[in-house]
């Protein structure tokens, strides 16, 4: 191996990293309309901000993922630090605003309570306005410089990025002070389902309750409820008009931990996972959607759509989901670098105990196992061993000055029933300053030991694709999409197909929203769910 190449693998080695459309069904199901959310997103496209609280991010989240078959619940996203994307939602009649987490990984729907004593009252998730400050400051962290030739030569620099963040009001949810708003009680078909049958001392006069203790050891404790979730319906291409349903979501009561205390954190969550507690299975229990949701993810104009239901257009090939898992996992072939396979033993993709490839948008980055983040990494970098490498608050970065997608090579992910997953230089490097540039993919070694070998698929190799997760086949799938254009939904009972935007659906609702387009801030959240949420 070559000097320079050894120095390049030595330095990789260390944790210097930072992290649909279904078939139409010859069923004609139920009859189905569109909902569209405001959808922001927690850390925007280019490394804005702290870059740590990325891999900060990924790392409290990792401890739900990997202690999932620990949770009742079969697992929930962790607000202490607000994943990626987050929407606004009304409960309750008169309906109030709530800031709740969209989490692919999560279970339940779920805000805090009026009882609840350690909840907070603000977020600092508000629309932050990003600026360079050239200058050192105090508040921001070193970086370290340097240059792999033969010698190891570096030298201390400061640079930051200063923010003004608009607070987020945060709202406790009150059943009181609803009139559609009522208890769900242990004796009742939603709580027997959840916990496998009826609890013991079970009676009509005790609540269901909850309790959730996620890997970092911060808790959350709270009731089921049953209310009106309030929403914008789409009626017609780029139209939409005011709609509600009834759901079932946790109230909670008692926080333990950092999840109270934390500047990001929000009113809740609401998840998309496959347990029966999520609102998309409660909904399909009902017989009232389809089993299916979708979403684009545009880290390069900041848009996206996220869609529950039948999505038409565009097409995407599939891959199966492996069955009895608690996360969306799937089966992982091979892996090529610029058309060249990487030779890696076979059993480095088995899935296992602890092992295996996992897809999931909640995580921010995408993590390898030791053996294939080196052999990739290696890969990359093969025509450009001169480059200066950073380390920018633990994560390598570069200077570079040229076009990325011109200079750096296509990795392509391989997955059973030959699906390909492209990721371009675009996506697995995320610029950070002038001609800096930062990897986007994660020592799986540099993780916990439960972590170590799993390969964890995040949002960064899954933006600009429209992924499709297909739970009445269990299939999940993705296919090269612009973001920045639109999806097809249709209405499974009438046939009809509507268009929907990712940037300028404007709401005809009488809350008086308007989707205003902040670039990298904005995504647009849609879901086709049907009669049982305007009745």
């Amino acid at each position: 191996m070559a000097p320079r190449a050894a120095l390049l693998l030595a330095a990789l080695a260390l944790p210097l990293l930072l992290a649909a459309a279904a078939p139409a069904s010859s069923d004609p199901g139920p009859a189905a309309v569109t909902g569209v959310f405001q959808v922001r997103r927690k850390f925007p496209p280019g490394g804005g901000g702290n870059i740590a609280a990325l891999r900060a991010h990924d790392g409290r989240r990792h401890g739900r993922l990997l202690a999932a078959a620990d949770v009742p619940l079969g697992g929930l996203g962790l607000p202490t630090d607000t994943g990626l994307y987050y929407t606004e939602i009304k409960l309750g009649t008169p309906p109030r605003t709530y800031y709740v987490q969209v989490d692919t990984g999560s279970d339940i729907l779920w805000v805090n309570c009026i009882s609840c004593d350690r909840c907070p009252r603000k977020s600092g998730l508000g629309v932050p306005t990003i600026s360079l400050l050239p200058l050192p400051s105090l508040d921001f962290g070193i970086l370290s410089n340097c240059r792999f030739t033969g010698y190891l030569r570096c030298d201390m620099w400061f640079c930051g990025r200063s923010s003004v963040v608009v607070q987020l009001d945060l709202t406790l949810y009150d059943p009181k002070a609803s009139s559609t708003g009522s208890e769900v009680s242990c004796d009742q078909g939603f709580c027997a389902a959840t916990y496998g049958g009826k609890l013991p001392g079970c009676s009509a006069n005790v609540p269901c309750e909850y309790k959730v203790v996620y890997g970092d050891g911060s808790s959350t404790t709270g009731f089921f409820i049953t209310d009106t979730l309030q929403f914008d319906q789409v009626t017609g291409d780029g139209q939409t008009q005011p709609g509600n349903g009834s759901v079932t979501f946790g109230c909670g009561a008692q926080q333990g931990g950092d999840l109270g205390t934390s500047n990001q954190a929000l009113d809740g969550i609401i998840g998309f996972g496959q347990a029966n507690t999520s609102m998309l299975s409660q909904l399909a229990a009902a017989g009232k959607v389809k089993k299916i949701f979708s979403h684009f993810l545009d880290t390069i104009k900041g848009g996206g759509i996220f869609a529950i239901g039948n999505v038409v257009q565009p097409k995407v090939k599939t891959t199966p989901l492996i069955a009895d898992m608690p996360h969306y996992n799937v089966n992982l072939k091979s892996i090529d670098v610029g058309g060249t396979a990487l030779q890696l033993p076979a059993d480095v993709f088995k899935t296992g105990e602890k092992k295996g490839t996992i897809i999931d948008s909640g995580t921010t980055l995408t993590y390898l196992p030791e053996l294939i983040f080196k052999e990739v990494m290696l890969a990359v970098f093969k025509k450009h061993q001169d480059i200066t490498f950073h380390d920018v608050q633990s994560f390598l970065c570069f200077q570079y000055s040229g076009s990325v997608d011109d200079g750096f090579p296509t990795i392509t992910f391989h997955f059973e029933d030959d699906l390909a997953l492209h990721v371009y230089p675009h996506e697995y490097f995320f610029a950070n300053g002038n001609d800096m540039y930062c990897v986007g993919f994660q020592n799986g070694g540099s993780q916990s030991k439960d972590g170590k070998d799993i390969v964890l698929m995040g949002d960064l190799v899954l933006s600009n694709k429209l992924v499709v997760y297909d739970l009445e086949n269990q299939v999940i799938g993705w296919t090269d999409y612009n973001c920045s254009s639109s999806i097809k939904v249709k209405d499974d009972k009438t046939g009809a197909v509507h268009t929907v935007n990712s940037h300028d659906i404007s709401s005809s609702s009488s809350s008086g929203w308007r989707f205003q387009w902040h670039k990298s801030l904005v995504l647009l959240l849609v879901t086709v769910v049907c009669s049982y949420l305007i009745c």
